[in-house]
């Protein structure tokens, strides 16, 4: 049998392996000992003919004739010599696309993750923010490509802004790349916004407790957001700067591509762009595609950065910028809104496969509505009817009674034309049949972070998600006075303009609205509910004496009391990992609420029911 120079059979997997690594180190300019047999052979930069090339050398060197196209279907070294050392498979009978769940099926948010301005970089420490009422804009970052050298505070002047403040995120160019198997030269050249979809997908996986090799080759669709291509217009002008991986590294319908390409997801990728609702859009889609069964899973968000300075004029002399850079939805002295940036993603699935999985739920999608303005009264004009039209449908489709809904997160800007016209469509589906005393809480996150436009519907969502999990409802900013042009009190609304329980009867379900509107006219609405009862948690304490036992309670009941604190599961997950002694405490609780009261039954001495103590031999 020949062998190799190393001893090896050349028709073996180990030979034909070492034979495709020193090929492609030659090819790339590489030692083959730099070409890692696992990694895909695209990342060190072979091209399609290349590839070819590789196969016509592996074609002589066996004396087979081999499908070009193996290089394809097996990317990397390894699996490559591995499919011409065995053959082909005998490939089982394809599965059939899965059924769907129902088109009233509610789906349910497991997973959320999010980027958004005032270091709120995760879900808790974004409902930190909001609780707080903290007001994240503020003035450019340094080094943000000029935007102080395009600045002029005279309105009037031609290729200037002047507006400069708004919700920045802190840093944009911070990302490791070999972490989801990519090349410095190549996320060199990647859109940020490529970079930040990629991070919020994988966190809004482990935030849901799904481990991303799980997903490779499932049904799990992608939804993003897109817009704004500030990055690629940075480049313009400098045509020696362009390589191979610009293109691609620059389309914004690459970002969810990109997501889909690195878990190797095979649901559908979309980019969805209707400016302003575009994030929000992608949830409805994802949610249709999850009903319909096209996907088993889907993730759904947006991303938007605010890069270029050109970009900032054109919307400066769009007219809707904030001359103050302050946000003051539904209230007196709205003059416009302040741009934002940052992202969010969430992680969807089918309520009923959720619960058989034991996900945690941060709440429910139980339908929702899109359409058009139509022939409003100029392009960028909001229609009234179309906006009442939308939410009618949003609650039809939902099958719930608009008059059950006790909030909604608005797409309120601050504009003194949206706000009145989203107002009073609010008012006649949502306030008319409502009992006076009860007014429909309305808010805006836009008020907190600034609009994060392309990005500013899956804001709003995670707003109103981590509201109905905490059961109250954070302010929304800036509102002092009403706007005089609104009628909160025939309208039956009342701005949340100050931090408040959630606003439910104990034998009611709560329940949310999250609206968002698109500059070209396409407006969305979200029905979100609270999840299903949670089941009861066993929590476990063990110390080595009776005071480290009291100790360790009274420590775990004021987690427990903290509305910023872990979230449920995890709290009982990390109490169980501290158990050790012999000296023992179990409760079982369903909320943080429940623990904290039956806690205080044992620290008080009382007998309490689903609690139980003692000393173990």
């Amino acid at each position: 049998m020949t062998t190799s120079t190393r001893g090896e059979s050349i028709l073996s997997r180990q030979g034909l392996e070492s034979f495709i690594c020193e090929k492609v180190a030659a090819m790339v300019g590489a030692l083959a000992r730099d070409i890692l047999p696992n990694e895909p052979l695209q990342r060190y930069g072979v091209s399609s003919a290349q590839a070819l090339e590789l196969m016509a050398l592996l074609s002589a060197r066996t004396g087979r004739q081999l499908a070009p196209t193996l290089a394809w279907e097996h990317p990397s070294a390894e699996a490559l010599a591995r499919r011409i050392a065995e053959g082909p498979k005998v490939r089982e009978a394809a599965a059939g696309r899965p059924g769907g769940v129902g088109a009233n099926e509610p789906i349910a948010i497991v997973g959320i993750a999010c980027r958004f301005p005032g270091g709120a970089d995760d879900p808790r420490a974004f409902w930190r923010l909001l609780r707080d009422g903290v007001d994240a804009v503020g003035e450019p970052p340094a080094g943000r490509a000029g935007l102080n050298d395009y600045y002029d505070p005279d309105p009037t002047r031609a290729g200037t802004t002047h507006v400069r403040r708004g919700g920045f995120l802190k840093e944009v160019d911070g990302f490791d790349p070999q972490f989801f198997g990519i090349s410095p030269r190549e996320a060199e050249h990647m859109d940020p916004q490529q970079r930040l979809a990629l991070e919020l997908a994988w966190e809004a996986m482990e935030d849901a407790g799904v481990r991303a090799d799980v997903l490779k080759g499932s049904r799990t669709g992608v939804f993003f957001g897109v817009g704004w291509h500030d990055y690629a217009d940075l480049l313009k002008g400098h045509p020696e700067a362009i390589v191979s991986h610009t293109g691609t590294g620059q389309s914004t319908c690459v970002i969810p591509n990109r997501v889909s390409y690195v878990f190797g997801l095979r649901g559908p990728s979309i980019g969805v762009d209707t400016a302003c609702s575009s994030s929000l859009v992608a949830v409805h889609l994802a949610c249709q595609s999850l009903r319909s069964g096209e996907s088993t899973l889907a993730l759904a968000g947006g991303v938007n950065l605010a890069l270029h300075p050109e970009t900032w004029v054109a919307l400066a002399k769009f007219g809707g910028l904030s001359p103050d850079g302050v946000c003051r939805a539904f209230a007196e002295g709205a003059n416009g809104f302040v741009r934002g940036e940052g992202g969010g993603a969430v992680l969807l699935k089918p309520l009923s496969r959720a619960l058989a999985d034991g996900d945690p739920i941060y709440c429910v999608i139980r339908g929702s509505a899109i359409n058009n303005d139509g022939a409003s009264n100029g392009l960028t004009a909001p229609n009234p009817a179309a906006q009442v039209e939308m939410l009618r449908d949003a609650y039809a489709n939902a099958g719930v009674d608009p008059a059950a809904v006790h909030y909604v997160e608005a797409h309120g800007t601050g504009t003194s034309l949206g706000d009145p016209i989203e107002a009073g469509a609010l008012g006649e589906v949502l306030g008319s049949a409502r009992e006076p005393e009860r007014p429909l809480r309305v808010g805006s996150v836009k008020t907190n972070l600034g609009h994060l436009e392309i990005a500013a519907g899956i804001a709003g969502l995670i707003k109103a998600a981590l509201a109905l999990q905490h059961r109250e409802i954070p302010p929304s900013l800036h509102f002092t006075r009403a706007n005089p042009l609104i009628p909160f009190e025939s309208l039956r609304l009342q701005v949340a303009a100050s931090r408040m329980p959630w606003p439910a009867r104990e034998d009611e379900v709560a329940r949310a609205g999250v609206s968002a509107f698109g500059w070209g006219g396409t407006n969305c609405h979200v029905v979100l509910e609270a999840g299903e009862v949670a089941p009861a948690q066993i929590v476990p304490l063990a110390a080595e004496t009776q005071a480290a036992l009291i100790a360790a309670a009274t420590e775990l009941r004021a987690q427990a009391a903290d509305p910023a604190g872990p979230l449920f599961p995890e709290l009982c997950r990390a109490a169980a990992l501290r158990a050790r002694g012999r000296h023992r405490l179990a409760i079982t609780a369903r909320t943080r609420g429940e623990l904290a009261s039956k806690l205080d039954g044992f620290l008080e001495g009382r007998t309490v029911a689903g609690l139980a103590s003692g000393e173990a031999p």
